[in-house]
C-alpha cells in the first residue's frame, strides 16, 4: 500500500512535465504522421485521405534520390572525419605539454560558436573574391588563381563538410578526452612493459575506454549530420545545381517553398526512419569493435 502511495506521489509530480512533453513533443509528431498521408496544402486547403502516395511519389522522385545521395555523403563523410580527428586531437590533449591547459579551452570555441556565425564566417572564408582560403592556397601554389569554392558543384560539398568539420570536432575531442581520463595508469604501464607498441596499445588497451562514449558521439552527430540544414542554407541554399541538396533543405522546399505540407511531411518522417536505422547500424558496428578489443 505504502508503494502504491509512492508511487501514485511520484507520478503525480512527473505529471506538469508529462504534460508539457505532449503538448511540445507529442502532439506536433502525430499531426505530421496525420498530415503525411493527406494532399493538405500549407495555404488554401485542407487536404484529402491519399494513402501513401505521398511517399511513394518521394521515394521515387530524381530529386529525393539526389537529396538522400548528398545527404548520405555529408553524414558519412563528415562523421568520420569529425570521429578520427576527435579521437586524435583527445589522445594529444591527454599528453602532458606546456600549454595543454590553454588548448583544451580554446578547443571548445568553434564547437561553442552559433552554427549561423560559423556558416557566414566561413561563406566568408571562400569568398571568390577575397577568401582567406584562396589566398593560403595561391601563396603556397597551390592553385593558380582564385575559385569558387561554392559556386562548384565538384568542390561546394567537400567545402561544406570541411566548414561542418571545424565546427564539430571538437565535441568528439572532448568526449575522447574524457574517456581517456579514465584509462587506469597501471594497465597502461603493464602493456608498454610488455613491450606492446603505440598502436597496440591504443587497439587493446585505450579503445575499449574509448568505444562507449563514442558510440554516444557517433549517434548524436549522426543525427545532427543527417538532418543538417543551416550551415547548407546560409552558404550555398542547396546550390549549385543542387549538389548539396540534402534531404532536410528539400522537406523545406516541398513544405514551404512550394506549399506542399503534406509531401513535407512525408518526407520528415522519412527522414527520422533513415536516422534511426543509421544510428542501430553505428551503434551495432561499434559494439562489435567493442567485442573485438576485450
Amino acid at each position: 500500500m505504502l508503494s502504491d502511495r509512492k508511487t501514485l506521489h511520484v507520478w503525480l509530480l512527473m505529471l506538469p512535465l508529462l504534460c508539457v512533453m505532449i503538448a511540445v513533443i507529442g502532439w506536433p509528431l502525430i499531426d505530421t504522421i496525420r498530415l503525411a498521408f493527406t494532399n493538405t496544402r500549407l495555404v488554401g486547403s485542407t487536404g484529402e485521405f491519399v494513402g501513401w502516395d505521398n511517399f511513394t511519389r518521394m521515394l521515387s522522385s530524381r530529386n529525393f534520390q539526389k537529396a538522400f545521395s548528398a545527404t548520405m555523403q555529408f553524414t558519412l563523410i563528415s562523421v568520420s572525419l569529425e570521429i578520427v580527428i576527435g579521437v586524435l586531437v583527445g589522445l594529444l590533449l591527454n599528453q602532458k605539454f606546456y600549454g595543454r591547459t590553454i588548448l583544451r579551452g580554446m578547443l571548445i570555441l568553434p564547437w561553442a560558436l552559433p552554427t549561423v556565425v560559423n556558416a557566414t564566417l566561413w561563406r566568408l572564408i571562400y569568398n571568390p573574391e577575397y577568401g582567406a582560403f584562396n589566398a593560403v592556397l595561391l601563396k603556397f601554389g597551390i592553385i593558380d588563381q582564385y575559385q569558387s569554392w561554392l559556386g562548384q558543384p565538384q568542390t561546394a560539398m567537400a567545402a561544406l563538410i570541411l566548414a561542418d568539420l571545424w565546427k564539430n570536432f571538437p565535441l568528439v575531442a572532448l568526449i575522447a578526452l574524457a574517456a581517456l581520463q579514465s584509462v587506469p595508469n597501471d594497465i597502461r604501464a603493464a602493456a608498454i612493459s610488455d613491450g606492446a607498441n603505440a598502436f597496440r596499445r591504443f587497439r587493446y588497451v585505450i579503445l575499449p575506454y574509448l568505444v562507449g562514449p563514442l558510440m554516444v558521439a557517433v549517434v548524436l552527430r549522426t543525427i545532427e549530420a543527417f538532418k543538417v540544414f543551416d550551415i547548407i542554407w546560409i552558404m550555398t541554399r542547396g546550390g549549385p545545381a543542387n549538389s548539396t541538396r540534402t534531404l532536410s533543405v528539400l522537406v523545406y522546399q516541398e513544405a514551404f517553398a512550394f506549399q506542399r505540407a503534406g509531401s513535407g511531411a512525408s518526407l520528415a518522417l522519412i527522414i527520422t526512419l533513415a536516422i534511426t536505422v543509421l544510428a542501430v547500424i553505428y551503434i551495432r558496428i561499434m559494439r562489435q569493435w567493442a567485442g573485438g578489443s576485450n
